[in-house]
């Protein structure tokens, strides 16, 4: 599920109100996007970024499942990271929420 996720995120880029659009190879996978679990924690870092280390090891603490893409070393997720609009790092997304950086308090609003 976690792989297929992925894939409707890197095909799929979802516009301010919450409308999706997608390129015709990703129209199949819309339904099984809004069938995703809302508190799927997905993470778009770099290894070097302190807001990113931050981020992964208060997940670790917390036991909170995530799925990380490296921006800089998976191209795959470059691409996805450019199509969503993302400028900063580490982008999380929790479920159909987003948060651009990291902090506890943000994400804690979005996660529980």
């Amino acid at each position: 599920m976690l792989t297929l996720l992925m894939r409707i995120l890197v095909l799929c880029v979802v516009l301010p109100g919450g409308h999706a659009w997608a390129n015709p190879a990703a129209q199949q996978f819309i339904l099984l996007a809004q069938a995703a679990p809302s508190k799927q924690v997905v993470m778009y870092a770099t290894s070097w970024c302190p807001y990113c280390q931050q981020a992964r090891n208060y997940f670790r603490e917390q036991g909170i499942p995530y799925v990380e893409y490296d921006i800089e070393k998976n191209e795959e997720a470059r691409r996805a990271y450019k199509s969503f609009g993302g400028k900063m790092i580490p982008v999380i997304f929790v479920g159909q929420q987003r948060m651009n950086g990291f902090s506890v308090a943000g994400f804690n609003k979005i996660y529980r």
